[in-house]
């Protein structure tokens, strides 16, 4: 099968129903107190999600990255409060290409490459890592000269200072100081450098940003045909429809956009496709959320109420590998770098031909 093919649409309706089952928002309030929800990995583990993409003779459960990142809209959707992205598609990913084993529970991954160095021998060096303290295996991207290695490190072998992200999940701070000797540890497949991973991990907030501003155009939507005002919906005042079209049409430009980043990446050839990405999933979170708000009232801001959960985990992952002054940069650096001449085919991927002309 093709990796930029349909996703599994089976795999997509069993993840939706599990989440639907163990991922309420009661579930959800209840594992911020504690950073984890046992029940919601434990149902996904035990069916082998959270390793989709990752090729079964690594030890993963095989399947492409159109599925993995269907999956991650669904963990999207349902601010479920576990680490399937660091685990396979981030994680995984890096340790099957090394050939290193994968753990049989939770992996992160050092979010940025430049963080840890090698130096005589050692990994030196500090970075705020995802699901830290759940981890098996925290892996790190390291450069050793014009070569990158895979080092899986295990938590006890770090220094680990908790810390949380907006949406109360874990986001810890990690200390490198362990001999490379001490960890299992491999080159990288051959493409795999930092700029890989950080695409990857942009890739990874992308999906998960269409599946909860989804999520969070349907909830107003609801909840505003239910809320009468003056004896019928205020879905029906003209100021709050506006608020439920700018919901909608955010929501519809991160899923189209989160469907070209994952055929990017699925085909191993990224442009612009991230980088693009990145900030119309920025603005989007911006618009969306405060929309969703507007139309909610002082519903929206209640603890009870589960809107929040799924907008300050968009927040916080607005500022996850790479903010958007960061991507707007790289941006312009990749478009002026191509050339006036060169501005049309990067946006349309149009291909010239000698029998076709502009």
């Amino acid at each position: 099968m093709s990796d930029t093919a349909e996703p599994d649409t089976l795999v997509v309706e069993t993840v939706e129903r599990l989440l639907a089952d163990v991922c309420t928002p009661a579930s959800v309030e209840r594992a911020e107190s504690v950073g984890w929800s046992a029940a919601v990995w434990d149902a996904l583990a035990n069916a082998g999600f959270p390793w989709v993409s990752v090729p079964v003779d690594a030890g993963g459960s095989g399947g492409t990255l159109t599925d993995a990142a269907a999956i991650l809209r669904c963990v999207g959707r349902h601010a479920a409060p576990v680490p399937v992205a660091e685990t396979g598609v981030l994680a995984g990913w890096l340790l099957a290409g090394a050939g290193i084993a994968l753990p049989a529970g939770p992996a992160t991954v050092v979010p940025d490459a430049s963080a840890i160095t090698l130096v005589d021998g050692r990994l030196t060096g500090r970075a705020t890592v995802a699901w830290g303290r759940r981890a098996e295996r925290i892996v790190a991207l390291v450069a050793n000269g014009s070569d990158w290695i895979v080092a899986s490190c295990r938590p006890e072998q770090l220094s680990i200072t908790l810390g949380q992200s907006l949406a109360g999940e874990p986001r810890d701070r990690v200390w490198f100081d362990v001999p490379l000797v001490a960890t299992e540890h491999a080159p990288a497949l051959p493409g795999t450098d930092g700029d890989a991973l950080h695409h990857r991990g942009a890739f990874t907030r992308v999906v998960m940003t269409a599946g909860a501003l989804s999520a969070i155009a349907q909830m107003t939507i609801d909840y505003t045909n239910e809320r009468q005002q003056f004896g019928r919906p205020v879905a029906t005042f003209q100021a709050v429809q506006q608020h439920l079209v700018t919901v909608a049409q955010c929501a519809v430009r991160v899923e189209m956009a989160a469907d070209l980043a994952t055929r990017a990446i699925a085909r191993g050839a990224v442009g612009i496709e991230i980088a693009a990405a990145r900030l119309i999933a920025d603005a989007a979170i911006v618009a969306g959320t405060r929309a969703a708000h507007q139309a909610h009232g002082a519903m929206g801001v209640t603890r009870e109420y589960p809107l929040h959960q799924l907008s300050r985990r968009l927040w916080a992952w607005r500022h996850e590998y790479g903010s958007a002054t960061t991507w707007r940069r790289r941006l312009g650096r990749d478009v002026h770098a191509g050339g006036a001449d060169a501005l049309f085919p990067l946006i349309t991927g149009w291909v010239a031909h000698d029998s076709v002309r502009p």
